[in-house]
C-alpha cells in the first residue's frame, strides 16, 4: 500500500463521518446524525459525489456513501468535513452484506451511480440492480422507497429494464439520454468521477427511477432471467 493510501486510511480512523464495518447500527442511524429524517444510501459510492452532493441540496434528509474502497470514501468524507455537511456519513463495508447495518423501513431512497455493469454473463449476479440484489434492498428499504440508477453503460440500462419488467417493479421515471431532456432534475445534474471518464464511450447517460413490489418473485422468474440473457448474448 502506498504512503498516501496509509495516510489516508490512518485519518479515516479519525474521521466522526466515517464508521467501518461498525456493529450495533441497525435502527440507530438517529444516533450517528442526532435525528430521525429520513435516509438515503448511495450504494458503490466510490468518492461520494453523490452523498455530498445530495446531502448539500437536502439538508433536512440524511445521506449515507457505502463503499468499500477506503481510499475512496476518504475523498468523500473530507469534503463533507470541510462543508459541515453533518447530514452525510460513510459506512465502509461489502454492499452484499448491506443488510447488517439497516433495519427494515429504515431507507427511504437508493442511489446506484455509475456502478461496474459487470458485462461478461458470468457477472451478471453482480449487478447491482439484479434481483439478487433487489431482495437484500428489501429487507431494508421502505415500503414505495426509490431506487435510482444512474449510469453510461446501455447494457446495465437495459438490463435493469428486463428486471423492472420481469419482476414487476413499479417504474416511476425512464431517461435513455438525460442531458438531451430540457428541464434536468437537480439530483441528475450531479457528477461523478466515473461519469467525467465516459468508460462506456456511448456519449449518453441513463436514469432510472422504480420502486420494489411487495414481494420479488424467486427462482422461476430468476431462471427466466438467466434463459432471456442467455438468448441475447447468442444473438450478440
Amino acid at each position: 500500500m502506498g504512503q498516501k493510501k496509509l495516510v489516508r486510511f490512518a485519518e479515516l480512523e479519525t474521521f466522526s463521518n466515517v464508521l467501518q464495518y461498525p456493529e450495533n447500527m441497525k435502527g440507530n442511524w438517529y444516533q450517528q446524525f442526532s435525528n430521525s429524517n429520513d435516509i438515503t444510501l448511495e450504494l458503490a459510492c466510490g468518492k461520494g459525489e453523490y452523498a455530498v452532493g445530495l446531502g448539500s441540496m437536502f439538508p433536512q434528509r440524511n445521506f449515507i456513501g457505502v463503499d468499500l474502497k477506503g481510499n475512496r470514501i476518504w475523498v468523500g468524507a473530507k469534503k463533507a468535513i470541510q462543508e459541515g455537511l453533518k447530514n452525510v456519513a460513510f459506512l465502509r463495508t461489502q454492499i452484499d452484506q448491506v443488510t447488517d447495518y439497516f433495519a427494515p423501513g429504515e431507507v427511504s431512497e437508493i442511489w446506484i451511480t455509475f456502478p461496474d455493469p459487470q458485462l461478461r454473463m458470468s457477472k451478471a449476479k453482480k449487478r447491482l440492480t439484479h434481483p439478487k440484489f433487489l431482495r437484500l434492498y428489501q429487507q431494508f428499504l421502505a415500503p414505495e422507497g426509490l431506487i435510482h440508477l444512474k449510469t453510461d453503460s446501455p447494457d446495465l440500462y437495459l438490463f435493469t429494464k428486463l428486471v423492472i419488467q420481469l419482476y414487476d417493479c413499479p417504474l416511476h421515471t425512464d431517461m435513455d439520454n438525460v442531458y438531451a431532456t430540457e428541464q434536468i432534475p437537480d439530483g441528475l445534474k450531479i457528477k461523478t468521477h466515473y461519469e467525467s471518464l465516459d468508460i462506456a464511450g456511448s456519449n449518453r447517460v441513463h436514469y432510472l427511477c422504480f420502486s420494489l413490489p411487495e414481494t420479488i418473485a424467486g427462482k422461476e422468474k430468476d431462471g427466466q432471467l438467466k434463459q432471456l440473457l442467455l438468448q441475447e448474448e447468442a444473438n450478440d
